[in-house]
């Protein structure tokens, strides 16, 4: 696969940062984990607030983001490495560590990654379909779409895009593989979409293009499965007493997770009873923005 060069300029731009390094409450000395690091935007900020003596450890699992990263946040303090959040136990137990102060996740996607012509990702790129945070890993959504069943492909769409067009849309796409045209590049799914709910051509920005595309996105990085996982059984361990963990979130599938899992941990007191949003100035300056939620919890003292 061709990969951009990560020299490139970023055009990501951090979402709630001034909430998210407020609600933190960061200070000199503290170990802090930023498990979706992306290019960089927020540990490049908190680098400086937790100084020489903290430890910024940061990853993910898309090593062009990591790349990226790397321009901008580096030190003798630093750790960036390609993984999972998931993976976070494994991680800490490489550099003798076993919990943290502070953990932030950002489970949107970086508008690097959005605007990669060579990804898949966004639906205003022409390239192949590809969506895998880890290209060497997992099975591409291209692949996805060109071996699961008619009734798979439509639970995916209903589960994770939650559009009413699921059968539909599911039909057309193995309507045209069995006619010796199967998806293989962004627009096709596009074009597939659109011929099955009736939109538009060219209209892609439909309601159901951006369903579709984030549904396919989440089924092969199998993000909400990974964050179902690291809530009920990562989290309790690798935060320490009177820690944060801070987590933005981007549609009600995950923020309803995060959301329940704060509320029924015995081990998690809310410190956000209401998820924040960014200002309207926020959006105004970053239409990706909008739908951000940030929810925040600190460890019980134990």
């Amino acid at each position: 696969m061709t990969r951009r060069s990560p020299s490139r300029r970023t055009v990501h731009i951090p979402v709630m940062l001034r909430e998210v390094l407020a609600q933190l409450d960061l200070r000199d000395g503290l170990t802090v984990v930023d498990g979706t690091v992306g290019a960089g935007g927020h540990s490049q900020k908190i680098l400086p607030m937790i100084g020489e003596a903290g430890r910024l450890i940061g990853i993910d699992r898309d090593r062009e983001m990591l790349d990226r990263a790397a321009q901008v946040v580096a030190g003798p303090q630093v750790v960036l490495e390609q993984a999972s959040y998931l993976q976070l136990q494994e991680v800490l137990a490489k550099r003798g560590l076993t919990d943290v102060d502070r953990i932030l996740l950002d489970l949107g996607l970086s508008s690097d990654q959005l605007a990669s012509p060579d990804r898949g990702f966004g639906f205003d790129t022409s390239g192949s379909l590809d969506m895998r945070f880890d290209v060497n890993t997992g099975q591409s959504v291209s692949e996805l779409l060109a071996s699961a069943s008619e009734n798979e492909i439509a639970e995916i769409i209903q589960e994770f895009g939650e559009d009413r067009q699921a059968g539909n849309i599911a039909k057309q796409i193995v309507s045209q593989r069995k006619s010796g045209q199967p998806i293989q590049n962004v627009d096709q799914l596009v074009d597939a979409v659109l011929a099955a709910t009736g939109g538009h051509s060219g209209d892609r920005r439909s309601p159901s293009v951006v369903r579709v595309f984030q549904a396919m996105r989440i089924a092969v990085n199998e993000e909400l499965k990974q964050l179902d996982h690291f809530l009920d059984s990562v989290l309790p361990h690798v935060l320490r007493p009177g820690g944060r963990i801070a987590i933005i979130t981007f549609h009600s599938l995950e923020d309803r997770r995060v959301k329940q899992a704060f509320r029924q941990s015995e081990l998690l007191k809310l410190v956000t009873p209401k998820p924040l949003a960014p200002t309207p100035s926020e959006v105004r300056m970053n239409p990706r923005a909008r739908s951000a939620k940030l929810r925040v919890a600190e460890r019980i003292e134990r």
